[in-house]
């Protein structure tokens, strides 16, 4: 699997690679999960690539296994969603915005915004 382990200014994480296709479906989730156990992380960087294309679409249940799974085990996920990157469905806005109140899934434009939302 294309995730990395990073140490960045005292936080842990594991980050996918922008370019790479890490989960075809929420159950892909328990992979990215032993890789944030094996790095002894409890925050995961993602990109939009790396996620599923029905991660999007809130009718599939894929976004809510796969958030399901991060909140089961206590680790953050935060998504890098660069403009034009995907066309979400049209209610995943609010599913994030109600998600971020609980600080475990946040979606962000770019890589620095989502590292800041990780270290708080």
């Amino acid at each position: 699997m294309d995730l990395t382990p990073v140490r960045d200014e005292g936080l842990a994480f594991v980050e996918g690679r922008p370019d790479a296709a890490l989960m075809r479906g929420a159950r892909d989730g328990a992979r990215v999960l032993e890789a944030c156990f094996s790095a002894g992380a409890r925050a995961t960087l993602l990109y939009a690539n790396n996620l599923p294309p029905a991660f999007f679409d809130l009718s599939s249940g894929e976004a809510a296994a796969v958030l399901q799974q991060f909140r089961n085990y206590g680790v953050r996920l935060a998504v890098v969603l660069g403009p034009g990157a995907i066309t979400p469905s049209s209610r995943f806005a609010e599913m994030v915005a109600e998600e971020r109140r609980r600080s475990y899934f946040g979606v962000f434009e770019s890589r620095p915004e989502a590292l800041a939302w990780l270290r708080e």
